[in-house]
């Protein structure tokens, strides 16, 4: 990266490097621990892109099916069907979200602090195999003798530990593989990067759904698993073509407890907040937005889309939206106001309530006996979508500047706890709705679920934009020796 500390000695193979040779005949390893001094792209990167488009797939795969899977495939221990309840369902999959959001602030700790990329990815990786693996048995309790409810606990506890742990890694893994001669080429690459998260999640979105309305759980929960063993494989595989950058030890440690640090977490902990309950409505996505597909008309030209299928609108959405803000929205609103970040991420929060609203009125012609149709959920997802480039995309840019040069790893993780937040919000609210039934009694049922949660967005975009008045954070720009303090509202 443009900032890195590390300066490579003069060697024969530097020289020829700076003659332009090809990236390709270039060895890294465990004893490369500065970036190649080449103009060219780093040998690594192939092996990064393939392993992040193949963990993607078996991360959203499994995810795009565990809702329906738990309310629809879920066994009892003799082999008998027994499903959990809406509210139990979403109770499960959204503290499943949270501890995978949780996990990445240990993950940017251990990586930055003791063990370094590579290892903390590859190990952590060997985990979230085994999660898979775990998953991929909860449909076969009589071969197992292990009751469905408490595998599926360890598979979902693995996987979380998995895919948390590596998250805030790879991207900074990314980096870490460039010099000052390529660094011109991050863009590029972090554009594929991106891309192949999007992707592996649209492609796993409308085949592990299939693979288990044909083939059952097994097989549905087993296909991701085989991909992040080749995920796996390929990181593996480029062991001896990438830079690894050595962990910084104690010296996280003492940034973190520094002022700048201090400041910059103090800072950023207000926006996270805020940026959870926007998560908190995203990822019913995957629950809530699941369930009312399936009372919806899903016939489109004669074919009949399964309900967790509709989630894969959202990646393909962003691959859509993301240059289309980049190139024509963002430059025709900047020649009436200036877009900073933090009012791009407010636009995005007051975006979040229509794109809320909608399944709102949806459910209410459903409670009425209606059957919408399931193209009215296309428009509350192109919606979302849109909230998601404004708020997701923008707040990691903006993390990253308002982050100390040596603390971006754990501002990372610290930005992904904003995700666990939001998710644990959930979980409060469908925890009270299940106790209420427990007790008799009846608690935002059909179209007030989704009322509740656009108020709650609305009145947390209204304190946003008073608490943004009142940011003055300080960024922190490569390759510079100072940070400058700026008013961003």
């Amino acid at each position: 990266m443009s900032d890195s500390p590390y300066k490579s000695p003069e060697t024969s193979s530097d020289a020829e490097s700076k003659e332009g040779s090809s990236s390709a005949a270039l060895k890294g390893g465990k004893g490369q621990t500065t970036p190649f001094d080449i103009k060219t792209m780093p040998p690594g990167i192939p092996y990064i892109i393939a392993n992040e488009a193949a963990e993607r797939f078996s991360f959203y795969g499994m995810r795009a099916i565990l809702y329906v899977f738990m309310t629809e495939h879920l066994m009892s221990l003799s082999g008998n069907l027994e499903v959990m309840s809406e509210t139990e369902a979403k109770i499960w999959q959204h503290n499943f979200m949270t501890a995978a959001y949780f996990f990445p602030i240990f993950g940017a700790i251990l990586s930055d602090w003791l063990f370094g990329k590579y290892r903390t990815i590859i190990w952590l990786s060997l985990v979230y195999c085994a999660g898979h693996a775990v998953m991929a048995l909860v449909d076969f309790p009589t071969l197992t003798q292990l009751a469905p409810r408490t595998c599926l606990f360890w598979a979902l506890s693995l996987i979380a530990i998995g895919t948390g742990g590596i998250k805030p890694c790879v991207s900074s893994h990314v980096g870490d593989q460039f010099g000052k001669k390529n660094e011109h080429l991050l863009a590029r690459v972090f554009f594929w990067f991106y891309f192949s998260i999007n992707l592996g999640s649209a492609i796993s979105t409308v085949l592990t759904p299939r693979l288990l309305e044909k083939y059952g759980p097994g097989v549905a929960f087993g296909v991701p698993g085989v991909l992040m063993a080749f995920a796996t494989l390929l990181f593996w595989m480029g062991r001896n073509k990438f830079v690894h950058i050595p962990p910084t030890g104690n010296r996280l440690i003492f940034e973190i407890i520094s002022w700048p640090g201090i400041r910059a977490i103090l800072n950023l902990i207000p926006l996270y907040i805020f940026i959870a309950m926007f998560w908190c409505l995203f990822d019913q996505t995957t629950s809530a937005w699941v369930e009312q597909a399936k009372h919806m008309d899903r016939v489109v030209m004669g074919f009949e889309f399964n309900p967790a299928e509709a989630q894969a609108m959202n990646p393909i959405l962003v691959m859509i939206l993301i240059p289309l803000f980049s190139y024509v929205i963002y430059p025709a609103v900047e020649r009436f106001l200036p877009l900073t970040p933090l009012r791009r991420i407010g636009i995005g929060l007051f975006l979040t309530v229509p794109a809320f609203a909608l399944p709102a009125w949806y459910q209410m012609r459903i409670d009425a006996g209606g059957e919408p149709h399931i193209s009215w959920q296309l428009l509350a997802y192109i919606v979302i979508t849109a909230a998601e480039v404004m708020v997701s995309i923008t707040a990691l840019e903006f993390s990253y500047t308002q982050a100390p040069k040596t603390m971006k790893s754990f501002i990372m993780g610290l930005y992904l706890l904003s995700v666990a937040l939001g998710n644990k919000f959930t979980v409060w609210v469908n925890e009270y709705i299940q106790s209420q039934q427990e007790a008799g009694n009846s608690a935002l049922e059909g179209a007030a679920y989704y009322w509740f949660f656009t108020a709650a967005m609305l009145v947390t975009a209204v304190l946003y934009v008073v608490w943004s008045q009142f940011y003055f954070g300080k960024t922190y720009i490569q390759g510079d020796e100072t940070a400058e303090d700026a008013a961003v509202q």
